[in-house]
């Protein structure tokens, strides 16, 4: 079972996106209030993959929006309004990465091997690939139990921040924010089997801190 994600709004149905769009395109205060706060969190947490620090992600968020507003009359509706919000604000954290000196590409990262350390420390496995100890047994009780606790969010949310950079990203975007894998190579300029991989490596670490948080809590 994958871990529970943070909660988070999802996508706006596409007739009630194309009011919302027509509202901003008509100068709508109101409307930019709403669409700060439909996807203003989901913005922060991409920022926050590609750069750590808080204050930084922010900065990042903020020329996103200014972006977003300057470009208004050039959206076509070709992706949903929250795909292109996304990748405005994946060209500017880009961009600030480039001027912080950190401009190693996702795609650099997929391969095996790329992003760093195994997805779970070897030394837990038998040389057949089994767990040397098997992880407690969950009641039919426990995922529901836990996936509504605020420390078991927090405790995932820590574990998301602690991943790998590239890891990071591509979790956020699919298990938290919901995009297609498709639309995530797009925006992280990955291969299909670059993102695969770092979802799988991203998930297995998760889980294993849900493992590890569930055998703590018990």
């Amino acid at each position: 079972m994958s871990p529970p994600p943070p909660a988070h709004a999802g996508p706006a149905p596409l007739a009630d996106e194309a009011v919302l769009v027509g509202r901003l395109k008509a100068g709508d205060r109101a409307a930019f209030a709403e669409l700060v706060g439909r996807h203003g969190g989901a913005l922060l947490r991409l920022a926050s993959t590609f750069v750590k620090d808080r204050s930084v992600a922010e900065e990042v968020v903020q020329d996103a929006w200014l972006a977003a507003l300057d470009g208004l009359d050039a959206f076509e509706a070709r992706s949903s309004l929250r795909t292109w919000l996304f990748s405005i604000l994946a060209n500017k954290a880009r961009n600030r990465a480039v001027r912080e000196g950190r401009s190693l590409p996702f795609s650099a990262l997929g391969a095996a091997g790329g992003d760093g350390e195994a997805a779970v420390d070897p030394a837990r496995f038998h040389a057949d690939g089994h767990w040397l100890e098997a992880t407690a047994a969950w009641s039919v009780e426990d995922p529901e139990r836990l996936a509504g606790g605020a420390e078991t969010r927090a405790a995932i949310e820590r574990a998301i921040a602690a991943l790998p950079e590239a890891q990071r990203a591509v979790v956020t975007l699919r298990d938290v924010e919901g995009l297609e894998a498709e639309e995530i190579c797009n925006l992280l300029g990955l291969t299909l089997t670059n993102q695969r991989v770092l979802l799988h490596r991203a998930r297995t670490r998760l889980r294993q801190a849900l493992a590890e948080f569930m055998d703590g809590a018990r």
